[in-house]
């Protein structure tokens, strides 16, 4: 987050706080706009996009013999393997698509392409792989190629091998649209972000394949199996400050997990609807604003400015409620009553929001850029812990209308409403401003495991990360009076 040149600026439009009743809302619900969230109607914790949450393994599948394609470079090791397994299933799966969606015959890649960045250098699309930690596909051979020695090995070991596969899945739906040239609405000139979205997208398809049990050699469930195929995205993500018109922009993880769900849930078709006019509609990438370079979008949550200039945001967010705002405490999380999440909780009893600053501290810490949230104690940003304190605040505004505090439906509400206060800011007026990269910051927070963004007051989250991501977008989006439509 950013201060704004110092200012406390009143905001004129405050967000309508979330009640039971449609009845009840004030006027500031917003107006839904096509491709930046789903129907609130169809949020829910019992599916995952419209499919059955299941909670079985993720990964290989057990006693399947590999498949045998040939790859250029190989050393027959396990990352070799796994890359191997997953192209051949997406062969598999866009055998099937290609005819029925687009009545086109899928032709396997040309060359298939592996090597170690760290070890003897190969040329491969024009470059030498010194270095080159990465996964790619390349029109001019029709080819993808994979770095076995670091980039493999790191996803696995971090997110788990299914983060191999989600990384070519996505360098797969480049093929594709080299298959498809104009049905994909793509053309020479079509900027990247446009293309990598689309991408993103196919890579969505090819995993509601897998959620349905007819991948050959993967598996996934649909609870944390999936939360870290969407965690992933935040690794993979565009440096924030980096615009969606620069050459090569992939999109932020905020962009890349909309599209990633919208392949899941629709399919194919609509992945190729993907066009420029949509794309700059609704993608959140933009480069950094001369405030944000000069702090690099972070601010200092134990900092008493920050945290008066944070705590009248929520107030002026959610004025229209009507309510007496919770206090900030900041000597602990915990409550009177011995009932407390860590690290911040809502105390009914006493309206309060009880922050453990120094926990807190270790949330907004950011991760080295080469390692992923969570590795090597990193935290995520500060965003991600001014959501964790907006998600307790949120509660206090449901309890106010005495809404319940408790369930998984609870949990989306406070995500949604999360979403709306994050949207507050994300406008002209509060001091204490959104900053580039932010957004990214509360979807991985979002897709944690001990994540409160989406929790209930007792800390218990909603399982289904698509669910939580879904609400918080709809808050962003369209504001705190759709949250009460959620679950109902």
């Amino acid at each position: 987050m950013q201060i704004v040149r110092g200012r406390l600026v009143r905001a004129g439009i405050g967000l309508a706080a979330a009640v039971l009743m449609i009845a009840q809302l004030g006027g500031c619900a917003g107006t839904p706009v096509a491709g930046k969230a789903r129907a609130v109607g169809e949020i829910d914790t019992k599916t995952v996009g419209g499919k059955p949450l299941t909670d079985g393994p993720s990964g290989p599948r057990e006693g399947v013999p590999d498949a045998q394609l040939e790859v250029e470079n190989g050393d027959g090791s396990e990352m070799d393997r796994l890359a191997i397994n997953a192209v051949s299933d997406l062969y598999d799966y866009w055998g099937e698509r290609l005819p029925a969606d687009f009545d086109e015959q899928f032709e396997p890649l040309k060359r298939l392409v592996s090597y170690d960045s760290d070890g003897t250098p190969i040329r491969v699309c024009g470059e030498s792989t010194a270095g080159l930690v990465n996964a790619f596909y390349c029109g001019r051979d029709d080819s993808i190629s994979w770095d076995r020695g670091v980039l493999l090995p790191f996803l696995d070991k971090q997110f788990g091998p299914m983060a191999v596969v989600t990384v070519l899945a996505h360098e797969m739906g480049h093929a594709i649209q080299f298959r498809l040239l104009e049905k994909s609405n793509i053309s020479q000139s079509t900027p990247t972000i446009v293309k990598e979205q689309q991408a993103d997208c196919y890579a969505g398809n090819f995993f509601a394949h897998v959620a349905e049990g007819k991948s050959k050699h993967f598996q996934i469930n649909t609870g944390e199996g999936l939360n870290k195929v969407l965690a992933t995205m935040f690794f993979i993500r565009d440096p924030a400050g980096l615009s969606a018109n620069t050459r090569g922009a992939h999109g932020l993880a905020f962009d890349r997990v909309f599209a990633f769900q919208e392949g899941y849930t629709k399919g194919p078709k609509r992945c190729a609807q993907m066009d420029p006019k949509e794309i700059n509609d609704r993608i959140a990438e933009k480069e950094r604003s001369e405030d944000d370079e000069k702090t690099q979008g972070e601010a200092d949550i134990t900092d008493p400015r920050v945290l008066e200039l944070f705590k009248q945001s929520l107030d002026e967010a959610f004025k229209d409620n009507g309510a007496t705002p919770p206090e900030l405490n900041n000597d602990g999380a915990r409550c009177d009553s011995g009932d407390a999440t860590s690290p911040v909780a809502f105390c009914p009893d006493e309206n309060v929001v009880a922050m453990d600053l120094p926990k807190l501290k270790e949330i907004a810490t950011p991760p080295k850029r080469t390692a992923p949230p969570g590795a090597d104690s990193t935290g995520i940003g500060d965003f991600a812990a001014f959501a964790e304190v907006a998600s307790r605040y949120a509660l206090a505004i449901q309890k106010s209308i005495g809404a319940p505090l408790e369930g998984e439906d609870v949990g989306l509400r406070t995500a949604c409403l999360t979403g709306a206060w994050a949207g507050f800011v994300d406008k002209p007026g509060p001091a204490l401003r959104l900053a580039v990269g932010d957004l990214d910051e509360a979807v991985a927070e979002l897709l944690q495991d001990n994540s409160l963004i989406a929790a209930d007051v007792k800390g218990t989250a909603t399982k289904v990360g698509f669910a939580r991501v879904e609400a918080f977008r709809v808050g962003y989006f369209e504001g705190s009076g759709r949250c009460t439509e959620i679950g109902n």
